[in-house]
């Protein structure tokens, strides 16, 4: 199972967007599990995640997470997919970051 990490500020603004992406998965019939936290806990799912993304809001701490979480992937949400809740296009980007990997 693959396991994809979305953090923000507290966790609750990137919670109807995994939604969505859970839909978009169960969609494609795919093994992805899917969680959005807070970035207060982030250090708590260290090793636990195969790709991490980040709300637009705290883009400017990727080089911290990418160090933290490494060697995961590591990159923000982009703004406008965040914006329209794009559950389908953040799972692409999710994906491709994986396929990087």
């Amino acid at each position: 199972m693959t396991n994809i990490l979305l953090i923000c500020t507290a966790g609750m603004s990137t919670s109807a967007l995994v939604e969505k992406m859970k839909k978009a998965v169960t969609v494609r019939n795919l093994d992805i599990q899917i969680q959005a936290i807070a970035e207060s806990t982030a250090e708590d799912f260290v090793g636990k995640a195969d790709v991490v993304l980040l709300g637009p809001q705290i883009k400017y701490l990727v080089p911290k997470m990418t160090e933290m979480f490494n060697p995961t992937p590591v990159s923000p949400i982009n703004m406008v997919d965040y914006g329209m809740m794009n559950g389908e296009k953040v799972l692409d980007s999710a994906l491709a970051l994986l396929e990087e990997k």
